[in-house]
């Protein structure tokens, strides 16, 4: 699989990266100092963390300019699926946010169903309602409400999850836990799968192990790429 592409992003020269032109999307390659395998390829925990510092230095302006962004990208990609029930999930700190988008989707009579992790590493689903919130067996915050179960993530249009970092071919790298992996490795329905994260978190390759789901897509601050070379 690979990206099709776009042009004209603007890599940020404070933070040392540097944009290369992949087809018609525009992958970043950061100056990552990642921890090295016996084979030679970079170790998840030292890539999760570079990701994880590098969202940490974002500055305000960053961080606005990117959740303006973010929420545009997604309500446009809720048109074009002509979505009325999504899966997506309550951001926290440093993530690209989906609280003013979950907002929006609310507003407009579409159900979004948010994850709940549980105790035996599955994941169920509640409808998003604003002002509703805890957190669940993970730490992550979660929504309060009637529990839809594992399969209630099979009858939706399309699938918004977080990621650490995600490859120009759509392996997804997380952090760390497998919900998303069991869940996604579950699926047998048609819904396209997008990643959602910055525009520097496009890379060109992640490290991977078997049981790691890849994504079908992923949505940045500035636009949505397709991981299977069809244009969106």
């Amino acid at each position: 699989m690979a990206f099709v592409a776009g042009k004209n992003l603007v890599p940020n020269p404070a933070a040392g990266i540097t944009a290369l032109e992949i087809g018609t999307c525009l992958s970043y390659k950061a100056p990552y100092t990642w921890g090295m395998t016996e084979g030679g390829q970079p170790s998840k925990r030292a890539l999760r963390a570079e990701l994880r510092e590098r969202r940490r230095i974002m500055t305000t302006l960053e961080r606005s300019a990117a959740a303006e962004g973010l929420f545009t990208q997604l309500v446009e990609l809720i048109k074009r699926f002509d979505a009325a029930r999504i899966a997506c999930y309550l951001s926290t700190g440093d993530e690209p946010t989906t609280r003013a988008f979950l907002d929006w989707a609310h507003q407009h009579n579409i159900t979004a169903i948010l994850p709940v992790s549980r105790e035996d590493g599955l994941m169920d689903w509640v409808p998003y309602a604003p002002g509703s919130e805890s957190l669940d067996a993970a730490g992550m915050p979660a929504p309060v409400g009637e529990t839809l179960g594992p399969i209630a993530l099979a009858e939706v249009d399309i699938i918004f999850v977080p990621a650490a970092g995600v490859s120009r071919e759509g392996m997804r790298l997380g952090w760390g836990r497998g919900y998303y992996d069991r869940a996604l490795g579950s699926l047998n329905n048609a819904a396209p799968v997008y990643a959602v994260v910055y525009d520097h978190e496009v890379l060109e390759e992640v490290p991977s192990e078997p049981h790691d789901q890849p994504v079908d897509a992923v949505v940045t601050p500035t636009r949505s790429m397709s991981c299977d070379g069809s244009a969106l």
